[in-house]
């Protein structure tokens, strides 16, 4: 079975067909530019153009950097206000003429890490902490979904918490990786305080570098690396795609 997945972000829109029973690209990845400022036309256009250029006709599946509920965004993360109430299913299926589910980005990633990655087959309480321009979050218990969580915006000390433990921040600030560990450490901390999970998995670029960090992260619950990193946005949406609709076209 297959299915369109596109990976919608502030700075660029990628997409690709996806083979949902193996989880992989069943094409070559199309990336474009995000339209600046990214206001829902001018990004659902570059939508249908992706769509257009794969001559694709099926399920679609759409990360987006926001709390969406239903279809509709509620926040705007990286990309222009406007977005905020606006319902961007019914947008993207205007653009493409195909049925779109849209979705959280993290949540989207999530999906792929626990049915092809580092999640797989795991049934307790998995928190994954997408790590890159911010802070995404997405909870599996028993492998079913809770959506739309915001665990990179927990206050601590005073500061969202992303605004230290992104790989952005690391980056700006100048961490060394043990400094960025103690930050990270923190936060992972606070999570076990709230819920305590039974796995962590790190997403994001980052998690390339896992064996460089990891020794210097001091928390209770297990904790691995991602192992579908850029990958996992588009997998993921495509696979929530097909199965919303309950079947996939080629």
């Amino acid at each position: 079975m297959r299915a369109l997945g596109i990976d919608i972000g502030g700075s660029g829109i990628k997409g690709a067909i996806v083979d949902t029973e193996q989880g992989e690209f069943a094409s070559e990845r199309l990336r474009i530019e995000t339209p600046q400022p990214a206001k829902p036309e001018p990004m659902a256009e570059v939508v249908g153009q992706i769509v257009e250029r794969f001559a694709w006709r099926g399920p679609v599946g759409c990360t987006f950097p926001a709390v969406v509920q239903h279809g509709v965004a509620r926040t705007a993360a990286n990309v222009d206000d406007e977005w905020i109430g606006t319902d961007a299913r019914a947008l993207m299926e205007k653009h493409t003429g195909n049925p779109v589910l849209v979705l959280n980005d993290a949540d989207a990633a999530g999906i792929a890490e626990m049915t092809y990655g580092a999640g797989r087959n795991n049934n307790g309480l998995v928190v994954i902490l997408t790590l890159g321009t911010g802070v995404g979050s997405s909870i599996f218990v028993n492998g079913v979904l809770l959506p739309n969580t915001e665990f990179g915006h927990l206050d601590i000390r005073g500061k969202s918490a992303e605004w230290r433990t992104s790989d952005r921040a690391r980056q700006l600030n100048g961490y060394s990786w043990k400094k960025w560990g103690k930050h990270l450490t923190e936060h992972l901390r606070y999570i076990e305080f709230l819920i305590t999970p039974d796995l962590f998995i790190i997403g994001g670029g980052v998690s390339k570098k896992f064996e460089t960090f990891a020794r210097y992260i001091k928390c209770d619950t297990a904790i691995v690396p991602a192992q579908l990193r850029n990958r996992a946005g588009i997998i993921g949406a495509a696979l929530a795609a097909a199965e919303s609709t309950g079947a996939a076209s080629s």
